[in-house]
């Protein structure tokens, strides 16, 4: 233990120093990974959009759906195995790319059983342009990094969204019989906002994701422009697209632990570590030292053949011959229907001869064993000479 107590030592003294070398690096970057998780609490997480969706929809069931929209609503209607039959708005705020067609299918079938859905990205998943006809260009900025947005039916005008480099806009729809509910703004005026009628229900498309992040609701008043975007859907109960957002390795939503929160964390991800860290140099060092003499224990000895040696000193002592040829007669007959799979009950010359050829040996040498056999049969006193001469032939037999 003394000789390992220098190693944890230094152990010690490189965990602490990066540790502290990393952390002093990462408590001066601020991550503007625009994620859109509802959990996230960073700047262009969305918990606080999350977190103010029943103060939005008052009255009314708001769902998390950690699963392809296609498999929740497929569980969740007539025939699914699901505990209610989904109604009400599907909301996807960014990484909509991220949905399969057969998830576009399920939400469009949605949308046209008389419900609504909302996407809020930069660009839509190709099935949902292709389906609708649309097509959404890009205008890049030329004086500064604010853009600026406005709603048509409500009194928001020019809500400015800093970071923004250009703007996202509608450069291709039918206006015939889409309606416009927003305008983006940098250099000239675009629409970014557009309800679309589907079926018995709505789509609801718009340009800007970074409107609903954390950052931006809690800027100045920017809050209202989001309120004013989310006040153009219907009164209904909210399903909230979370698969999007963090997946599996397999391709499934999961749920992030309560531990994920502090690893987040910058200090208690690092005291957890640490402490594990030092629970396995304890584990291994501790095991190590009170680690128990582990005793060899021999293994059991085969006493077959000394049991055997036993019971023939014992006969042969005692001069029973008789019993140590019927014995050795049996024995020996057993193994050849053992081996050979022949009848025994009469040994003849066509025993003879189908033993020799089953066992390979010459005839001549297989007719004395079994003629000597046979004449012992009969015999009502044995000889030390006839035990000593039956278990030559046997010896004989195996042996050529």
């Amino acid at each position: 233990m003394k000789k390992a107590l220098p190693i944890i030592i230094v152990i010690i003294v490189l965990v602490v120093t990066v540790a502290v070398s990393i952390g002093i690096k990462k408590t001066k970057t601020v991550d503007w990974e625009e994620s859109y998780n509802e959990k996230s609490n960073k700047p262009y997480g969305v918990s606080v959009f999350y977190n103010e969706l029943p103060n939005l929809f008052k009255g009314h069931e708001v769902r998390t759906v950690y699963h392809q929209p296609d498999t929740y609503l497929w569980a969740n209607s007539e025939n699914g195995t699901g505990d209610h039959i989904a109604k009400g708005t599907f909301i996807v705020i960014g990484n909509s790319d991220y949905l399969y067609d057969t998830a576009v299918d399920a939400l469009l079938n949605f949308v046209e059983e008389g419900n609504s859905l909302f996407i809020s990205d930069y660009y839509f998943p190709q099935k949902i342009h292709d389906t609708l006809q649309i097509d959404v260009n890009y205008n890049a900025g030329n004086k500064d990094s604010l853009a600026y947005f406005s709603l048509k039916h409500k009194p928001i005008k020019n809500t400015a969204i800093d970071r923004n480099v250009g703007i996202n806009y509608f450069s291709r729809f039918d206006s015939t019989n889409y309606h416009v509910l927003g305008y983006s703004k940098i250099d000239t005026t675009r629409v970014n906002y557009i309800k679309v009628p589907f079926g018995k229900g709505d789509i609801f498309l718009h340009l800007e994701p970074k409107a609903f992040t954390n950052y931006n609701i809690l800027k100045d008043d920017r809050y209202k422009y989001t309120e004013g975007v989310i006040s153009y859907l219907p009164d209904t109960d909210v399903y909230f697209d979370s698969y999007t957002k963090f997946q599996s390795a397999y391709g499934n939503a999961q749920k992030k632990s309560n531990l994920s929160w502090f690893l987040e964390q910058l200090s208690f991800k690092w005291a957890w570590y640490t402490a594990l860290i030092f629970t396995i140099l304890f584990m291994i060092f501790n095991a190590k030292r009170r680690q128990r003499i582990i005793r060899t224990i021999k293994p059991l000895q085969n006493t077959t053949v000394a049991f055997v040696k036993t019971v023939s000193n014992l006969y042969f002592e005692i001069q029973d011959h008789e019993n140590l040829i019927d014995k050795k007669i049996m024995y020996f007959l057993e193994k050849i229907r053992a081996d050979y799979n022949l009848d025994t009950s009469v040994l003849d010359a066509d025993f003879v001869s189908r033993l020799a050829s089953k066992s390979g040996k010459k005839q001549e040498h297989v007719k004395k064993l079994i003629d000597y056999i046979n004449w012992l049969k009969p015999k009502k006193t044995f000889t030390e000479g006839n035990l000593i001469a039956l278990n030559k032939f046997i010896e004989a037999f195996y042996s050529n």
